[in-house]
């Protein structure tokens, strides 16, 4: 249950995605004064070191962030970025004033470099080491009752939060999927989530590979926010083929997490035109072989 650790992992292209869409998202909804709740339901340690031997061991982020770092740098050739994937970077900065990425923000610190003063944040992480690391990392903050770090089963006890009392909040779901019942707990959550709080926004990163749960998550979801006569985002980035290839020696090559999406209920009006403009640039910067590709769908 615990094997997973996002530290790996940390600015890879999956985290590429859900961050720019995450930036956006909250951007938007920070235009009105009244106070928002974020509840992230699987929060992980919530600072990373891309120096450090989980990501030097993984080297995801060198296909991730540590590209679109480098490739932005004064002298390069590239177009202007497109403005959600600017605002990505400049948060990233953020955390790096000297320069490069170091430092990689999770979830949890995107959130609360974002969030005002009355604004508050709800983080569920259950992993033993993630959750005292995390801990120590918030502490640092001393952000007082504005942030809550909850040892907690984010699927079976987020939902305590809502609605809040300002009746705005988003929420981030986002677990490992290392086990099949997680694409069923998601939309379980999600669910319910929407009936005690059918006006909240609801975001879930989701992986795409080839398993037939993670292929019916996407479509259920829509299934699910239809139903409950919402409107939804799907955007997808797909970076390499999925497929499993064998060498000449006979050697396996598993190719890693290909692809993956960010599907959204009730999303800021403003995203979609945004995510029009960054995904091509995101499939074109972040591709590993020629199958690199996106796509972004909406309904409701």
């Amino acid at each position: 249950m615990f094997s997973y650790r996002h530290a790996f992992h940390a600015g890879n292209h999956a985290d590429v995605l859900k961050h720019t869409v995450l930036i956006a998202t909250l951007e938007h909804l920070l235009e009105k004064d009244a106070a928002l709740t974020v509840v992230d339901t699987h929060a992980g340690a919530g600072l990373y070191r891309l120096d450090g031997d989980y990501a030097g061991t993984s080297g995801e982020a060198a296909q991730g962030v540590l590209r679109l770092v480098s490739e932005t740098q004064p002298g390069t050739a590239q177009p202007p970025l497109a403005d959600a994937l600017a605002r990505y970077l400049a948060v990233v900065h953020d955390f790096n004033p000297k320069g490069g990425a170091r430092i990689y923000p999770g979830s949890p610190f995107i959130a609360q470099h974002l969030l005002r003063d009355h604004d508050k944040l709800k983080l569920f992480e259950l992993h033993p080491t993630d959750a005292r690391t995390l801990d120590a990392n918030i502490a640092q903050l001393e952000a007082g009752r504005r942030i809550t770090v909850l040892r907690e089963d984010g699927f079976g006890s987020a939902t305590k939060f809502l609605p809040p009392p300002s009746r705005r909040a988003l929420v981030l779901c986002d677990p490992s999927y290392e086990i099949k019942s997680d694409y069923t707990r998601v939309l379980d959550f999600t669910a319910e989530a929407l009936k005690r709080f059918a006006t909240g926004s609801y975001a879930i990163w989701h992986p795409i590979i080839p398993r037939p749960e993670a292929h019916d998550l996407p479509r259920r979801l829509k299934t699910l926010a239809a139903k409950a006569g919402k409107p939804w985002l799907h955007a997808t980035l797909t970076v390499k083929s999925s497929k499993i290839l064998t060498d000449a020696s006979g050697t396996t090559h598993r190719p890693g997490l290909p692809a993956s999406g960010m599907f959204l209920i009730n999303p800021p009006y403003t995203l979609k035109a945004q995510l029009e403009a960054a995904l091509p640039q995101m499939a074109q910067r972040l591709a590993q072989d020629r199958h690199a590709a996106f796509s972004l769908d909406s309904g409701g």
